[in-house]
């Protein structure tokens, strides 16, 4: 007779506030031009970055900060345009393809808000030019706005992030993992994501220690799957 283990993967609840964003190299002048949000020229900002790298974490901070709202790109309507606050943050403005309505209710809050004197925040992967909009006029005003950049990890950067991640998870790693995981896994924002996530859920669903033995199957594992 076998047992399945019963777990269930809850998800994280990351810190979000500006003491638990991890200053680094490459996101220095975006935390700068997001903490001097008053000033923006013409009141926006875009915000872009690779997958993962603190987009949310700094519209949070924007928000906490300004009172901002914070809505998704493809969430977004015409008829919301009129309730929003004079401080609003519109995320993943790269997910717009094929989003006709979602990109007219977009140039209509960049409108709104200039008009009244408001503040707009827009997320993104890659630069306004690469963004699937195709509406001229709305492209045309997003590439001009000012743009802040989040450069891709250093190490002091990754290490920083994995300790978070596993603080995030309620997970306290063996002293050796981190060295370990640093000198093997990829340079990126979102592989770190990856990493952590698949050793928390293969420790619960598998009941295994947190050790390097199992963080080497996963790192194997990983890079397989981008074979």
């Amino acid at each position: 007779m076998t047992t399945e283990q019963l777990t269930f993967d809850l998800p994280p609840q990351p810190a979000m506030g500006r003491n638990d964003f991890i200053k680094a190299p490459c996101n220095k002048s975006a935390l700068l031009a997001l903490s001097d949000w008053g000033r923006w020229n013409g009141g926006r900002l875009a915000l872009c970055g690779p997958a993962r790298s603190g987009k949310s974490h700094l519209a949070q901070i924007f928000a906490l900060e300004s009172g901002a709202a914070i809505l998704p790109a493809e969430a977004l309507e015409a008829e919301m345009v009129p309730d929003l606050p004079l401080r609003v943050a519109i995320e993943d403005a790269d997910r717009l393809f094929g989003k006709i309505a979602q990109q007219e209710a977009l140039f209509h809050l960049y409108n709104d808000l200039g008009a009244r004197g408001g503040r707009l925040l827009i997320t993104g992967l890659g630069t306004p030019s690469q963004w699937p909009i195709v509406l001229p006029d709305l492209a045309s005003r997003v590439q001009s706005m000012p743009l802040a950049r989040l450069g891709p990890p250093d190490d002091d950067l990754l290490g920083a992030l994995l300790a978070k991640l596993f603080h995030d998870r309620q997970i306290r790693p063996p002293e050796k993992l981190l060295p370990y995981l640093l000198a093997r896994m990829e340079r990126s924002f979102a592989a770190a994501h990856q990493l952590v996530a698949e050793l928390d859920h293969r420790t619960l669903s598998e009941g295994r220690a947190l050790n390097t033995a199992l963080a080497g199957e996963v790192l194997e594992s990983m890079a397989n799957a981008d074979l």
